[in-house]
């Protein structure tokens, strides 16, 4: 399946205030019924196992409201692992109402950080919405301002897939969602394109990779300790 690019409408802050909420909101749903929380917790207990570490900060980009790291960390409070979770947004918008410790208007691909701020920087269905060298620059500025590793959640493209968001479209409640899901998929990559961009990283030493339930996929890059 060819990778098609379509703009998304939530991308360009599209839509009445109320479309915008309805459309977050269906992307919690999303994360929630179809294994997102489930796969970020992964992520995150890799690190923590690797590290031998119960307690971790972390910056989600292009957060949003931040939903999926903010319930990632209350069921990983039930692991022992305590998450310290920041967001960071370009739109204040999107991440007015982030249910977290703090919360960030900025680029993602200029993080407004000094080198090594948090344990963890992640991104959750962000990546497939940056060309190929924009998704390059992000990964080296995400790698540039953590100190043990970086994680991305995302979808992988497939023609089922596609199929799959038009089926679904009466459980969205928002147009955005409607139009956003397939053009998401469409553009997003596959598991091997990104292992591509993450080979020969800046200060990588080394990523793991998970396939998961429908479709999703996740990579954690470990930093090389200075």
């Amino acid at each position: 399946m060819k990778r098609v690019v379509t703009p998304e409408l939530l991308d360009s802050d599209a839509g009445t205030g109320q479309e915008i909420a309805a459309s977050l909101s269906d992307l919690r749903r999303i994360n929630r019924w179809f294994g997102g929380v489930r796969l970020f917790c992964k992520l995150v207990q890799t690190v923590a196992e690797r590290e031998h570490v119960n307690e971790l900060s972390l910056l989600d980009v292009a957060a949003g409201r931040a939903d999926l790291p903010y319930e990632a960390a209350r069921r990983l409070r039930r692991r022992g692992i305590t998450l310290h979770v920041s967001a960071l947004d370009r739109y204040l918008s999107h991440i007015r109402g982030a249910g977290v410790e703090r919360r960030f208007v900025g680029d993602a691909l200029a993080l407004p950080f000094a080198d090594s701020s948090f344990d963890l920087v992640s991104s959750s269905l962000f990546l497939h919405h940056l060309e190929p060298e924009q998704a390059r620059k992000f990964l080296k500025e995400a790698m540039r301002v953590a100190r043990r590793a970086v994680l991305v959640h995302d979808l992988r493209r497939n023609w089922l897939h596609w199929i799959l968001t038009y089926a679904g479209a009466p459980l969205f409640r928002s147009r955005l969602t409607r139009h956003d899901a397939p053009a998401s998929v469409r553009r997003a990559y596959t598991s091997e394109e990104i292992s591509q961009m993450l080979t020969d990283l800046p200060q990588s030493h080394g990523f793991v990779h998970f396939n998961a339930y429908l479709f999703r996929m996740g990579f954690v890059v470990f930093r090389k300790h200075d």
